[in-house]
């Protein structure tokens, strides 16, 4: 892609870059619905291999062992309607689409926008590319691990109190962990975005200082938005890593960028 493309031209250029980001997270969901890994014994060593197998596909597989990982003992999963397990394949199989295709997207937004932008501006956005992916994985291992099964637990023993047994369904149960793990993936990227725009020169590095009031109230809504509940205390697990990600976005762009006259130079 060129300077002196048409707009027509321009349109084509996205419109097969588009095309080859959908073929590929398309397939990579189609194995993941479609594909299971069973464990066979070749010349007595053990070795898992994809295996055709829609009803036990990788898509199952992995809800199994998220089941395991993030529902403590007195959570049932459960499907109330014929089309809940197939549907909730489909979220996780276009979630690890996405997921691991995002490589593929980068390169191809990339490579759309780079003749756009000036030769510094090539060169900050490929020296941020491995710390967002970085921040990235991150934020999401931390909801795995630590957020959303605290969270859930949180929140059903409150029902423990009420009823003998307590029960998710598995849309809700899916729905719930791949929206916590997006939304802490993306909101690892808040130092990398306080970055970019420091460095540009739009905000000086004292903004994030003197704007911080601002920031709880806006963390504070963001967190209320994505929490399954209305009780104003599980907002606050999502708010409370953000506001320590943006104290220390604040210090690191304080001690890079703050004694430079001009931050665009970065």
């Amino acid at each position: 892609m060129s300077r002196d493309m048409t707009i027509l031209e321009h349109i084509d250029e996205l419109r097969k870059r588009l095309v080859r980001m959908f073929i590929f997270v398309g397939a990579v969901a189609l194995f993941s619905f479609t594909f299971g890994f069973r464990e066979f014994t070749i010349e007595g060593t053990r070795v898992l291999l994809p295996f055709p197998d829609p009803f036990d596909n990788l898509a199952s597989q992995a809800i199994r062992r998220m089941e395991e990982d993030l529902l403590p003992d007195f959570v049932t999963v459960i499907v109330t309607a014929p089309s809940q397990a197939l549907i909730a394949q489909l979220y996780f199989s276009l979630f690890l689409g996405l997921l691991l295709g995002m490589p593929i997207i980068i390169r191809e937004i990339s490579a759309f926008l780079g003749p756009a932008l000036y030769p510094a501006e090539r060169k900050r956005i490929l020296r941020l590319a491995l710390p967002a992916t970085f921040l990235f994985i991150l934020g999401a291992a931390f909801s795995y691990i630590l957020i959303t099964p605290f969270t859930i637990d949180f929140l059903y023993r409150y029902g423990l109190g009420i009823v003998q047994e307590t029960f998710i369904t598995i849309d809700e149960f899916i729905s719930f962990v791949l929206l916590f793990t997006l939304a802490f993936g993306l909101s690892f990227e808040l130092p990398i975005l306080m970055w970019l725009l420091t460095a540009s020169g739009i905000v000086k590095p004292d903004f994030w200082r003197k704007n911080i009031s601002y920031v709880v109230v806006v963390l504070a809504v963001y967190g209320a938005v994505i929490t399954p509940d209305g009780s104003g205390i599980t907002m606050w697990f999502v708010a409370g890593p953000m506001l320590v990600l943006y104290i220390l976005g604040y210090f690191i762009i304080k001690r890079i960028l703050g004694g430079r006259k001009e931050a665009g130079k970065v």
